[in-house]
């Protein structure tokens, strides 16, 4: 039954994917023409920003419902400053992307550099490598098998397409993903009971705020989540809205769905640890709720949804990642048309999708992943971008530069501090996360730059 799932769902992926788009222009292959409707815009941002599934399945099994303060909260406040601050912002200067945005108020070098930032937060490695693992778990074949088929699949349509074939299969996943969830959420409560079955199953520390982890982790991810505030898909959707009311609305409306299928992922987090507590891998929660708890149906149904949730997310951060090659780099160094940024972007997904491949296969825990990436990407591109908006720039370019290299460049250093310096234990440098020390540093430059008199001035 799994197995019919899949190929039907794969069947009507690659006939609504592969539609030949009416447009082949710059403006609809990268922001389908600026035409995004607010049912489209909140169907595939949702989608989009929720592919770490098995992730909030290990981190809810481990320490339960901490799993919402952590991976839920932050990020819904992050997305509300998002929406009340830059969305408008973003759909009114009508760029296609990021790095387009910085080109625009300090010119190339930090476009670029930017840009190569970027291309490191959004290759989709971590969600290739769950998207690998289910279709392991699925068809029984190799991981690394597994990882180049769902790879293959996901750039296929999006080559032809561009963001229209990923706005559209974005649209049947959201359906998908909240379908599966609230048929597995309602099933383990009828059968099973409420709230007062997990407490009595559950260890104590798995609902407390903190789930038994140390407060300064917690506080972390508040700051981690800010990453929201350079979200390339953000900017995306927004740059595509059909109006800058769309693209605020969009966002808001976004964040009622997150915290939704955030209640119904955690609580299916909750019932595989209480009704299986001797997982010895707990990324495996909730496949193995599917196949040990659930009835056939249902638990080819959570297989569903796990892959499509994943996969949602792989599609949308390949085409980012390969727009971020393509076009903001390869072209911006060598110039051209607007057509030939399409057309570099394009193949730019063939090396995106072989790079996410090779992550996968190299890279391990998916938290430890969104940890790394969010506090070394956050630090370098915040400040930059987020002063980007002003109508008269601010910062002067090589200013930018400073803060995107020290800033990115010391939380760096603060993360691979436990393995340059074997004598802290494991622990981080003066056990501070890597992302505070950058963004002081980022944040300490950004002031500094901007209140530094010119030559001119001072003299």
């Amino acid at each position: 039954m799994i197995l019919a799932f899949t190929l039907i769902y794969a069947a009507i992926l690659l006939a609504i994917g592969l539609l030949k788009p009416e447009k082949r222009d710059a403006e609809s292959y990268f922001v389908l023409g600026r035409a995004l409707t607010l049912p489209a815009f909140v169907a595939t941002l949702v989608s989009t920003w929720y592919g770490g599934i098995l992730g909030i399945g290990e981190y809810s099994y481990r320490y339960g419902i901490s799993n919402w303060l952590v991976f839920g909260v932050p990020y819904y406040l992050a997305a509300f400053v998002f929406a009340m601050f830059l969305a408008k912002k973003a759909r009114q200067s009508r760029y296609y992307t990021i790095p387009d945005l910085l080109f625009r108020t300090y010119g190339r070098n930090v476009s670029v550099v930017g840009a190569f930032i970027i291309f490191f937060m959004t290759v989709p490695g971590a969600y290739v490598l769950m998207l690998g693992v289910l279709i392991h778990e699925l068809f029984g074949i190799s991981l690394v098998l597994g990882i180049l088929i769902g790879t293959l699949f996901s750039v296929a349509y999006t080559y032809r397409g561009g963001l229209g074939s990923v706005v559209r299969i974005d649209i049947v996943q959201f359906v998908l993903m909240f379908l599966s969830f609230m048929c597995v959420v309602i099933f383990l409560l009828v059968r099973y009971g409420g709230l007062a079955v997990l407490a009595e199953r559950l260890p104590a520390t798995h609902l407390t705020w903190h789930g038994g982890n140390r407060p300064q982790y917690v506080l972390v991810w508040y700051v981690i989540a800010l990453a929201t505030l350079v979200e390339p898909a953000f900017y995306q959707r927004c740059f595509a809205a059909r109006s800058e009311a769309i693209a605020r609305k969009g966002v808001l409306i976004s964040i009622l769905f997150w915290i939704a299928f955030d209640a119904m992922t955690t609580t299916t987090g909750l019932f595989a640890r209480a009704l299986l507590p001797d997982l010895v891998d707990p990324a495996n929660a909730f496949p193995a709720l599917a196949v040990e708890i659930l009835p056939p149906a249902l638990g080819a149904l959570l297989f569903l949804g796990m892959l499509v949730t994943v996969h949602s997310t792989v599609d949308s951060y390949a085409f980012i990642s390969a727009n971020t090659l393509g076009r903001d780099i390869v072209w911006r160094l060598r110039g051209g048309g607007e057509d030939d940024s399409r057309r570099l972007s394009a193949w730019g997904l063939v090396i995106s999708g072989a790079v996410a491949a090779g992550f996968a296969v190299w890279l391990k825990s998916v938290v430890d992943i969104w940890h790394h990436f969010g506090s070394v990407g956050t630090p370098a591109l915040l400040f930059p971008l987020v002063s980007s908006f002003s109508r008269i720039p601010v910062l002067r370019p090589g200013g930018v530069l400073a803060m995107m290299i020290c800033g990115g460049g010391l939380s760096l250093f603060w993360l691979l501090s436990p393995a340059l310096f074997p004598g802290l234990g494991g622990e981080y440098l003066l056990g501070i996360e890597p992302i505070f020390p950058g963004l002081i540093l980022s944040g300490g430059l950004y002031v500094w730059f901007r209140h530094k008199p010119s030559k001119r001035s001072a003299g």
